[in-house]
This record gives structure tokens, C-alpha cells and sequence, in this order.
């Protein structure tokens, strides 16, 4: 029988969960593995209420290689699909590995100790995999993911050559909290405030962080106003469409997101490097002097603690996302054309269908798709491989059947 196992017990997780027992007929079996597992036990419980569907949970700590291979070896999924963290990727990647598992993630490789990602550190394990005959698919949310795959289904139905690509992702809801990130905290402020790095004329361009911005019209949302960021899909699409001149990435953000953003920075919040703290303790000692112990904590971490977690957010978000890729080159008639391909999705129906906003969902739901492609053999090669090596054609067909309905505009204005 067939048999997923889901690392991570999040968002995005409780996304791609939902979405797998909504599918549970390619699927088979359904494991839900984090660090609490009390809270996989919430979301099988929320799984068999919604859905009808049991899922079986289990405790790991995806940072422990040796815990994973004992969970992998005794559960023996067709693939694990890692909805933890970026910085666990390395470990579970490993641990596929040596238990003969295939595998699917989200996002790329980033250390904890810097906020720097890139795909050399995946990449390295390519050999590897093909020789053990597993699959790893990487990048498999919507940016990374869906974003990569509209480039891929653009470049095989649209153009000959692909050279110029923007990629734009707006968030116009509204969660009604003064300062929430829509996903894991310490991850959205480390990829937002380190510099900016776009691809152009066979080189990479560094820009300082949020430098470049200009407000761009999103379907059905409106003007606004757009921010280039350095983002992980940009890396292999060039590398995989050669003929691509200029590739950039914009996302947007209010303005007081971004006052409360330069405050975290201004007063140290952001810092991911230890800080000494001397905590006081609450009894006294026999002197009665107050008593204190010496602490190290990294800001960031301890911000996050804070913060809303946004898991909780999508009862009270309302509005929609619009996420696409705004291509330029010549089509298959030789001739110069534009081609807007985008999906709009609404935080208020995420959350009616799994009890998380749109953010999570647009993540969740195309992981979903990717591991369900793999479970039917039209997503099955051996080695390490970015999403937009596969075809394009059952992603985007099912992307209109589970959730994420897209659009085209052929020859419109891409403003960039």
C-alpha cells in the first residue's frame, strides 16, 4: 500500500495534509511527523473532522539524521514530504538517503547561523541520489514551485526563447494585526532584509535590501506598490531556460509592515547572532538580593516568540493573493510577445476548506500536487531536480482541479 510521510506540523504542513486526504485514494496512508507531536495529534484530529480521513502521527527531531532513519526505516514511505523548516533540509535530505526514501520540499537550504540561501547545498546531493535510484524534488510551493512551473509551461506551449521574466507575488489581504508575518517568522524577516540579487545579461546583481521598488497592477487587487527581492526559483530557471536576458523577483508590503520592519532592525531585533541576557529569577536569594542567571538568546528567535504565530491568523484575514510570472521573448510564431500567467487565491476560502490563510494554502497545495504527480510515475526520476524539470502539463491541470485555478493574459502591458 501506498504511503506518504509529512515532516512538520505548520501552515503549510496542515495545508498539504488536508489536501493529501482529500487525495487519499494516490496516497494510500497518511503519517504526520514534527519535534511536538501533540500537534500532529491536533491536526489528525482536525484531518479526520474535515475530511473523513485518518492520519497516523509520530515525534521526530528533523535536525537528528540518526532519529529520522529510525522513523523512515520503520514507517518505509514512497516519500517524505519536508514541510519543516529551510534549515532542516540537509538532514532529511541525508536521512532519505540512508533509509532509501524519496523526498519533496518547499524551500531551499539555508544555514541558521546566516541568512543566505541558494541551491549548491542540495545540489551536492544530485549523485547520490541517482545512484541510490530515488527522487528529490525540490521547490515544490508556489514561489519556488508554481511560479517555476508557469516558466516551464510558458516555455513549452508560449515561447522559443524565454528572455525576460518577472516574477510577482502580492499579498493584498488583511490579517487586522498591527505586525504578523504570514509565514514562520524568523525565516520571512531573514529573506526580506538581507540585500536584493537579480540575474541580468549572464550575471547576478546585488542591490541593497528593498533599493528597487515600483507599484504594479495586480488582476482584480490594483495597484501596488512592489519591492525586488533576492528569491531561490531565479537560481535554477536561468540555469534551465539559458535564453533568459533579465530575471527578477517582486513581492509586495504595506507601509507599516515595512515602518514596523525598520524598527525591528533599528533596535537590534533582527540579529541572528547570540546576545547575553542576565534573566532575573523569580525567588530571591537568601540575602535578598534579587537572584539572576546569565542566558544567551538570538533577537530574532526571541521576536518570533512574540509575534502572532501564523497558523493563527486566517479566522479574521480577508482579501486575496496574486502570485504569477510576467514573461517576455518570441513565441513559436517568431514574433515578440508578453504572457501574464497568475492565480488569485482568497485567504477567507483557504481557510473555510483547512483553517489556514492563503498563504499557507498556496504553499501547501502545490506540495501536494508535486508528491501526488511522484505517487502516479509522471513525476519519477532519478536524482536531485527543480520542479520546472518536469512537465508542466498534469501540474497545471491540477492545479485548476485542487484549488488554485489560473489565469492568462496574452499580449497585455507587464509594466516592467
Amino acid at each position: 500500500m501506498a504511503k506518504v510521510l509529512i515532516i512538520g506540523a505548520g501552515g503549510v504542513a496542515t495545508v498539504a495534509a488536508h489536501k493529501v486526504a482529500q487525495n487519499i485514494d494516490v496516497f494510500g496512508e497518511m503519517v504526520i511527523a514534527s519535534r511536538t507531536k501533540s500537534k500532529c495529534d491536533a491536526l489528525a484530529a482536525d484531518i479526520l473532522r474535515r475530511e473523513g480521513v485518518t492520519a497516523r502521527t509520530a515525534q521526530v527531531d528533523a535536525d537528528s539524521v540518526e532519529q529520522l532513519v529510525a522513523l523512515f526505516s520503520a514507517e518505509k514511505p514512497d516519500i517524505v514530504m519536508n514541510l519543516a523548516l529551510p534549515y532542516q533540509d540537509l538532514t532529511i535530505m541525508e536521512a532519505c538517503l540512508q533509509a532509501g526514501c524519496n523526498y519533496l520540499d518547499t524551500a531551499n537550504y539555508e544555514p541558521k547561523d546566516e541568512a543566505h540561501f541558494e541551491y549548491s547545498w542540495q545540489w551536492a546531493f544530485r549523485e547520490r541520489f541517482e545512484q541510490a535510484g530515488l527522487t528529490a524534488i525540490l521547490g515544490c510551493g508556489f514561489d519556488p514551485g508554481v511560479t517555476s512551473l508557469f516558466t516551464a509551461y510558458a516555455a513549452k506551449h508560449h515561447f522559443s526563447e524565454i528572455q525576460y521574466l518577472d516574477i510577482v507575488d502580492c499579498n493584498a489581504g488583511n490579517h487586522h494585526k498591527a505586525f504578523a508575518t504570514n509565514f514562520n517568522p524568523e525565516i520571512n524577516i531573514r529573506e526580506i532584509t538581507q540585500k536584493g540579487l537579480y540575474w541580468e545579461d549572464g550575471k547576478w546583481i546585488e542591490t541593497e535590501p528593498m533599493e528597487i521598488h515600483q507599484p504594479l497592477t495586480y488582476p482584480g487587487i490594483g495597484p501596488k506598490e512592489s519591492y525586488l527581492l533576492h528569491h531561490e526559483e531565479i537560481e535554477s530557471l536561468v540555469i534551465n531556460y539559458p535564453t533568459i536576458r533579465r530575471a527578477r523577483f517582486w513581492m509586495t508590503f504595506g507601509q507599516q509592515y515595512l515602518t514596523y520592519l525598520d524598527v525591528i532592525q533599528n533596535i537590534g531585533m533582527s540579529r541572528i547572532d547570540e546576545v547575553e541576557y542576565e534573566a532575573p529569577l523569580a525567588d530571591e536569594a537568601a540575602d535578598g538580593k534579587q537572584k539572576s542567571v546569565k542566558v544567551k538568546i538570538v533577537p530574532l528567535q526571541f521576536l518570533k516568540a512574540v509575534l502572532p504565530n501564523p497558523q493563527d491568523l486566517g479566522q479574521n484575514y480577508d482579501g486575496e493573493t496574486s502570485i504569477g510570472c510576467r514573461i517576455r521573448g518570441i513565441g513559436k510564431d517568431g514574433a515578440e510577445h508578453t504572457y501574464y500567467v497568475y492565480n488569485n487565491c482568497s485567504h477567507q476560502a483557504a481557510f473555510e476548506e483547512t483553517g489556514m490563510q492563503g498563504v499557507s494554502y498556496t504553499t501547501g497545495v502545490p506540495a501536494m500536487i508535486g508528491a501526488k504527480l511522484f505517487m502516479q510515475g509522471l513525476w519519477k526520476k532519478s536524482g536531485v531536480h527543480n520542479v520546472e524539470e518536469f512537465d508542466p502539463d498534469p501540474f497545471m491541470e491540477q492545479l485548476n482541479v485542487q484549488g488554485l485555478p489560473w489565469h492568462e493574459i496574452h499580449d497585455g502591458d507587464l509594466e516592467l
